[in-house]
Parts: structure tokens; sequence; C-alpha cells
């Protein structure tokens, strides 16, 4: 079983820019109104599509709110892709911190609202 998230969103442009320039995310496919993203080693797709596209089913029509989504990319340096993303100027929601469960994360937040959770887990 595979899973590819998606999220319905006017914002294909502004996605697409955010998600290859600043996460090294690649193109899988694109057109009009669909737009297929892979992670750099292509483990993982995201997927967006326009809003009410007449393509779609109702139930793949209404535009993404902007709330109650979130990713989690797991990295091996998180502090090496921290201070990339600063040198980016990419605005830090949460900054660089230390959980007392373990984990070493920062997050951002992409053009929809998503916040993004880029974390290193500690070994168990």
């Amino acid at each position: 079983m595979k899973l590819n998230a998606g999220i319905i969103t006017e914002k294909l442009t502004e996605t697409k820019k955010f998600y290859t320039e600043i996460l090294d995310f690649g193109v899988t496919f694109e057109n009009e109104f669909y737009l297929l993203l892979h992670t750099p080693d292509k483990s993982s797709e995201l997927s967006f599509l326009l809003p009410n596209h007449i393509s779609q089913q109702p139930l793949f029509q209404p535009n993404f709110d902007g709330k109650g989504v979130y990713f989690t990319i797991e990295v091996e340096n998180v502090d090496e892709i921290y201070t990339k993303l600063k040198s980016k100027n990419v605005q830090i929601e949460i900054e660089l911190r230390d959980e007392p469960w373990g984990d070493r994360h920062f997050a951002i937040q992409d053009p929809n609202g998503v916040g993004i959770d880029i974390v290193t887990y500690s070994p168990q």
C-alpha cells in the first residue's frame, strides 16, 4: 500500500515553487489542474489539485481552508536543513528545538497554510 496525500488549492504555482525551491522536491507530473511532487529520494509523493475542476467529482472539488493539516518530514540532520532554510530566508514558524521525548525539530508553513514539521528522531 502506498499513500499519496493531496491538497485542493488554487495556489498551484506558489505550491510548486515552495516545494521545489525550498524543500528540493521534484515534479513527477503536472498539468493545468494537477501537480504531483516527490521527495528528493522519491520515496513519498504529495499532490495538489485545483478546486472545482470539471474533471473531478464533487468530493474532490472544495478548496482546502488552510487549517487542521500538517506534514512531518523526517531528515537525517535537522540542523543542516534548518541552516539551509534560514539562509534562504524561509520564515520559521517554530524555532529549532529539542523535545523531552527526544525529537529535534523545527516547523515552517507552506503557501496553503499546511504546517511542515522537519524532524530528526532520536534513536530509542
